[in-house]
């Protein structure tokens, strides 16, 4: 299903007692308590405007609904401002693959809004439903794991990919290899653009001081920045040893060309003197020697063998005929 077409959908789950239950948007704007609430917003941007519940500052409304966002993470009060790139759970054409999710966290509720679905909220809910999640700390140190655990296996997807190219570099084909090796840097580009910020706004909110943030999420939290850290590194690998290759396959290509421009120009510097000669003696005057000869003709071609052993050896002498 294309989710850029879709309506905006609302999503919201209470945790009372152990107890995971459904409940409107609008009673989680006016919620106070006891037990947690998540409210997931999704599909904002493709149709008409879209308004958050009250509970939700403006400044923060106007970020969570912005059509452009960056990972980022920002203290609001005793709430938390978060902006996280994911996996997108749906193909996305025209697109990096990624999803934006923008979650306003507070002690005991969390909004999260996305354009699109985003492949790590199955998780999140599941550690719902589980019982795992009271208070919004847990509910940004499950979703980074989660995020962190969809987006592993494809930055190591783009290491094996390139590692198959470079395998294939000796024998493989040169303009095949420089598409491939190109789309993979440009992947890793487009992802190391928001692997590194999501890494930073994990690492800032795992230093602040509230206490619904406890010292297990704050854990959680800074394995997660680790996570995108070390992917962070992958990339960043993966993009030098791409342009490493491709600069490797451009040298590979104009030694191609030289062998053969050295090919034809042997082949071309050995006929040279053999044109001459069968030229010269191909001339309708009076005065060819040894035309009415009987051995005329194999002595010709003896002589033009002659003369093209002459050539060869004098490039193996020089080693002109080396690789």
């Amino acid at each position: 299903m294309d989710t850029r077409t879709s309506p905006v959908t609302l999503h919201a789950l209470l945790v009372r007692d152990g107890t995971v239950t459904p409940i409107s948007p609008e009673e989680v704007a006016g919620f106070a308590g006891p037990g947690f609430v998540w409210l997931h917003v999704e599909g904002v941007g493709h149709g008409a405007p879209f308004v958050l519940p009250g509970h939700v500052p403006q400044m923060a409304a106007s970020a969570l609904l912005a059509s452009e966002t960056r990972p980022r993470c920002d203290e609001i009060d005793q709430a938390v401002l978060i902006n996280l790139r994911g996996t997108a759970l749906d193909t996305m054409q025209d697109s990096d693959g990624l999803v934006s999710i923008r979650v306003w966290v507070e002690a005991d509720r969390v909004t999260s809004v996305s354009r699109h679905r985003l492949a790590a909220l199955s998780k999140v809910e599941t550690a719902m439903q589980a019982g795992r999640l009271t208070d919004g700390g847990d509910f940004v140190a499950v979703l980074a794991q989660a995020i962190s655990t969809e987006l592993d296996p494809k930055v190591a997807d783009l290491g094996d990919s390139l590692d198959d190219c470079e395998e294939m570099l000796d024998g493989g084909d040169v303009y095949n290899l420089r598409r491939q090796i190109a789309g993979l840097r440009s992947q890793a580009i487009v992802l190391r653009r928001f692997v590194a910020p999501d890494r930073d706004a994990l690492a800032e909110m795992a230093q602040l001081e509230f206490d619904w943030i406890s010292k297990e999420d704050q854990l959680h939290l800074r394995e997660a920045a680790d996570r995108f850290a070390r992917m962070a590194e992958e990339l960043e690998a993966v993009r030098e040893r791409a342009a490493l290759l491709h600069e490797q396959l451009t040298d590979l290509r104009a030694e191609m060309v030289d062998q053969r421009s050295l090919a034809i120009a042997v082949v071309a510097f050995i006929f040279l003197p053999l044109t001459f000669v069968t030229g010269l003696l191909g001339m309708n005057v009076e005065g060819i020697p040894f035309a009415n000869r009987a051995w005329a003709f194999w002595g010709v071609v003896a002589f033009c063998g002659v003369i093209a052993v002459v050539v060869m050896g004098w490039f193996a002498y020089r080693q002109w005929l080396d690789d």
